[in-house]
């Protein structure tokens, strides 16, 4: 049976790919353990920047709702199987210290939202039309989405969106600062593919720290920010890429970052 979720690495390119087009790249028990594999691979040291996409004209639905009407009286059991598996494994991908690109080349909604959402940079197709979707059956946010969406938009208007479930367009996300770049959609994949091999020659550790700085930035006050800046920063000073940054700095040539 074909992989639910492909990955690859190529060049320090790693890619997730969610692989279910006849049922718009939705998740269900069947892509579990694809979607532990998949990122176990993306955390592995030859991988230097992660592309996340769907295969087809959507990127993901969010939950096979299918599979919730089969287990109908079931479903408290089926959410909670499928979640302690997923969730882990999204936390592993968006704890990755090196930069993750969404590449969100068609519609989402539900926990395709959280999917989207975990990477540092979200590119999109100008076909994106984003819903909230859980509001649509009575259930509530999984996968982060809630938490990604937030963080984004703010707390008022991540409501908005999911109480009522009302279709947003590629332009109305990038307005909102759900997602950071909209392209034509027969440009996306050059763009994502432009960037991802701009970040795959970077400076990996820095992006670490950047990463690591940011996404704590909220949990701490400004004393406890300081203290892990000054931390980082010392760390950052004895690595070998520094080294290398501030060499090709004052030579005048592009810096030859190994990782």
């Amino acid at each position: 049976m074909e992989k639910t979720i492909l990955c690859s690495v190529r060049e320090g390119i790693g890619r997730l790919t969610f692989n279910r087009p006849e049922h718009a790249n939705s998740l269900g028990l069947a892509s579990r353990n694809d979607m532990i594999e998949g990122i176990a691979r993306m955390d592995e040291p030859d991988v230097r920047v992660v592309v996340i996409t769907g295969n087809g004209k959507f990127f993901n639905a969010g939950g096979d709702i299918s599979e919730f009407q089969e287990n109908l009286g079931r479903l408290d059991q089926l959410v909670d199987e499928i979640l302690r598996s997923f969730h882990p494994a999204m936390h592993q991908l968006a704890s990755l210290p090196i930069p993750v690109i969404s590449a969100v080349n068609g519609p989402l909604g539900g926990a395709g939202i959280g999917c989207a959402l975990c990477a540092d940079l979200v590119l999109a197709s100008d076909t994106v039309k984003l819903r909230g979707g859980y509001c649509g059956i009575a259930l509530s946010p999984d996968m982060g989405s809630s938490y990604y969406l937030t963080r984004r938009v703010g707390a008022a208007k991540a409501k908005e969106i999911f109480m009522l479930n009302r279709a947003l367009s590629a332009d109305d996300c990038l307005r909102l600062g759900i997602v950071d770049q909209v392209h034509p959609a027969g440009q996306l994949a050059a763009a994502v593919d432009s960037l991802a091999k701009e970040l795959a020659n970077g400076p990996t550790s820095s992006y670490g720290r950047v990463k690591q700085l940011c996404d704590s930035a909220f949990s701490h006050d400004l004393k406890a920010h300081l203290d892990l800046e000054h931390r980082l920063l010392i760390q950052s000073a004895k690595s070998a890429e520094c080294g290398e940054g501030i060499a090709a700095f004052l030579e005048r040539r592009a810096p030859k970052f190994a990782g």
